[in-house]
């Protein structure tokens, strides 16, 4: 009988071993929690089918019924390096604190849909996390990124200005933007990034090159893609803080945030004036949003986000160009100055609710619905008239843009192997909105339109030895345009795995496809001088890359890439009636822009980075609509891209303080004034600016930021003087948090 009870007893602690429970806690380097990171546990002597889970609001990845046995688990978390450790048989709770790595080795998202060490992920992706945004302390995205490889953004003015982003050539509304799985781009990709503020945003990702196949429309050279930070600490933490500088400058923010059990919350405020240094260049944005987070189980969470944003803008328009606004034409003279009465405004709402849930060890599915409402009055009471060689200008008008984008996406991930991992989703889109310009009464045009669109979408992402493959597929289905299908693949290949001065050289190459469908304006609106155009097709790019990186000393990384798109199918306006002056916008324009983007990457310490790029771009319209004179003609370049421009960006963050410089280079650039004075180039220009903090204590930070600091007359836009030096400077404050 006694026997009996001891078999027993083993039996039942053998049971009980093989059912182990690991729990994983993964940490930041300051020891805060990071939820949203993907554990992934394999079997030490097999290596074989994994386990895969993803962090809660406590950092906690729990596996249950796990084998005897050694463990490996390799955490993936946005932002940080990838890091693996070995667990032994009597490990069952163990804690693993992330750290900071170069560019190259930094896990990303954007590339793939899921998270994957950059120089893996098919794709030049650039980053900035929560820290090194505070230390920059942009008013708007515009303000850091251009500081990012790649990037040349041209703000119209000063702050609150229409600020394009330019990326290999491609146009402006060539970039999808998204923020907390929202695309805030119009229908037909335009979108401003100086009224996008980065307030509470806990990482930013910047992927350069076509990316539709993940993404859809308006991905057809680059997607900046805006995460709002998670609340991570127990204890409530309020934040709060204010700053002022010269130009009638003052910003105040407000954040409470944390984690309660199974829930995290971050809810936040912020308002930001200015007067701008001249007439009618003042700007105010209030923004006000939250990010709660709910773990029903250790399966299934549920993220709901929100943003509200409104902002007022001067529109002083084009009056002083490269330094110049007194002009001689035809024995005319003309004398310009800022438009008094011009006035741009937006007041925009987001929402997103994603479900996220875990079947099996393998898969992580998400559901998300959205929803994004934009609204923008562009206006000109007509105080200021003047006249230019080309006709008046500073006339009355009112243009109103009301666009409504809602639906549903699902994307489902399954890990099959450590080296196999596939992506599928499908997409529904509602969009919905009018495009009006009601003044002047005589030429009063406008058209309401509605789209419901459809994808499905693949992506199988391998990795056979030093061969690294991802490949995919996108079908789509647009009111507009109809189908199409969008594929990428890109390759990567470890030629060689070095020593200690060469550590390593990889070769990169990928092709894709993408599409932009056609605005509003372009199909729907009618008017005494445009017709509708219901068939327009989706404009395409035909994207080439080749490259390579090699890691040197095993602190430097050098990329370098050369890059070919083929833009065909753009949309230009066309006159197709010369007695009444009527046109439509059709298919027609054809162009090219390639070059080469070179970057060095560089961790020197855990705390000191330093990424410094280089970018050559040609263009060249191949095919224009009959009738084109310059600047648009058949053979010219684009307007506003330069051929030279450089960043560079380094920042120290430390326990007490931290700094950062930010400089930009570009170089001359074709442009025109459009109103017959004959500008024809902006010239170059240099732009430092630089930032710091200094923790008093742990509750108070002191912060000063200066921009533009050598005070440099520049225009990135001609006719639009940009800001001269600036400063702010401010205190923020901490409340519980432990």
């Amino acid at each position: 009988m006694r026997f009996f009870r001891i078999l027993t007893s083993v039996i039942c602690l053998l049971a009980a071993a093989s059912a182990a429970e690991i729990k994983i806690k993964v940490v930041d380097p300051q020891g805060a929690a990071v939820a949203g990171a993907q554990v992934v546990l394999l079997e030490s002597h097999t290596g074989s089918h994994p386990a895969v889970e993803l962090t809660s609001a406590e950092g906690l990845a729990i596996f249950r019924g796990i084998g005897t046995g050694g463990h490996q688990v390799r955490v993936l978390a946005p932002g940080f390096a990838v890091e693996t450790t070995a667990l032994s048989a009597a490990d069952d709770s163990v804690t693993i604190q992330l750290r900071l790595a170069p560019a190259s080795e930094t896990v990303v998202v954007t590339a793939t849909g899921t998270p994957v060490e950059a120089s893996s992920a098919g794709a030049d992706v650039a980053t900035l996390n929560h820290e090194q945004l505070q230390v920059m302390n942009p008013v708007a995205a515009d303000d850091a990124v251009r500081f990012l490889p790649g990037a040349v953004v041209n703000t119209a003015g000063q702050r609150g200005g229409l600020s394009s982003l330019f990326v290999r050539g491609g146009n402006s509304n060539y970039n999808k933007v998204i923020v907390d799985g929202v695309s805030l781009t119009e229908p037909g990709g335009t979108i401003d990034l100086g009224t996008l503020s980065l307030a509470e945003t806990g990482r930013l990702e910047f992927l350069r090159g076509a990316q539709s196949t993940l993404y859809g429309s308006d991905a057809m050279t680059s997607v900046v893609q805006v995460w709002t930070r998670n609340g991570t600490t127990p204890a409530p933490e309020l934040r709060f803080g204010a700053d002022a500088g010269n130009y009638g400058t003052e910003n105040g923010y407000a954040s409470l945030a944390g984690t309660h059990g199974r829930f995290d919350y971050n809810v936040f405020g912020n308002q930001f004036n200015t007067s701008g240094s001249g007439p009618n260049d003042d700007y105010s944005n209030s923004l006000e949003g939250a990010n709660v987070g709910f773990s029903i189980s250790d399966q299934i969470s549920l993220r709901l986000r929100a943003r509200h944003d409104n902002s007022v803008t001067g529109a002083p328009g084009a009056w002083n160009f490269n330094g110049a606004n007194v002009f001689d034409i035809g024995g005319v003279t003309y004398v310009l100055s800022p438009d008094l009465g011009g006035r741009a405004r937006q007041n925009n709402m987001l929402a997103s609710l994603d479900l996220a849930v875990k079947t099996g060890s393998s898969w992580t599915h998400h559901f998300t619905g959205f929803e994004y409402n934009l609204k923008t009055t562009n206006s000109d009471n007509g105080i200021s008239p003047e006249n230019t060689p080309f006709g008046p200008i500073n006339t009355p008008f009112e243009a109103l843009v009301n666009i409504n984008r809602a639906g549903f996406d699902y994307q489902g991930d399954y890990v099959e192997r450590t080296w196999a991992e596939t992506t599928i989703g499908y997409e529904f889109e509602d969009e919905n909105g009018s495009v009006n310009d009601p003044i002047p009464a005589d030429f009063a045009s406008g058209g309401h339109g509605l789209r419901l669109n459809q994808a499905a979408y693949v992506q199988q992402a391998l990795t056979l030895g030093r061969l690294s493959v991802i490949a995919g597929g996108r079908f789509v289905h647009n009111t507009t345009f109809g189908n199409t299908g969008v594929p990428r693949v890109a390759l990567g290949f470890q030629a060689l795995r070095g020593g200690h001065v060469f550590s390593g050289t990889r070769l990169n190459f990928s092709y894709a496809t993408g599409i932009k469908e056609p605005r509003f304006e372009e199909t729907f609106v009618t008017g005494p001088f445009q017709l509708p155009n219901l068939n327009l097709k989706a404009e395409r790019n035909r994207a080439l890359e080749a490259g390579f990186q090699q890691n040197l000393l095993s602190r430097f990384v050098l990329v370098a890439n050369y890059f070919n798109n083929l833009f065909h199918d753009q949309i230009e306006f066309v006159t197709v009636n010369p007695n009444t002056f009527q046109g439509e916008y059709i298919n027609l324009q054809k162009s090219l822009a390639h070059g080469a983007e070179v970057e060095l990457q560089s961790r020197l310490t855990q705390r000191l980075s330093w990424n410094t790029s280089y970018t050559y771009t040609s263009t060249q319209i191949l095919l224009a609509p009959p009738g084109s004179f310059p600047p648009n003609a058949q053979g010219d370049p684009f307007l506003r891209r330069p051929r030279h421009s450089a960043t560079t960006l380094l920042t120290y963050l430390g326990p007490r303080w931290g700094g950062n410089l930010g400089a930009s280079f570009v170089g001359p650039r074709p442009d025109s004034d459009f109103d017959g004075f004959g500008i024809n180039h902006t010239p170059g220009y240099f732009l430092i600016d630089i930032g710091a903090w200094y923790k008093i204590n742990s509750r108070i930070t002191a912060y000063a930021n200066a921009e533009n600091i050598l005070n440099h007359f520049y225009e990135e836009v001609t006719g639009y003087p940009a800001l001269g030096a600036n400063f702010r400077a401010g205190m923020r404050f901490r409340i519980g948090g432990e």
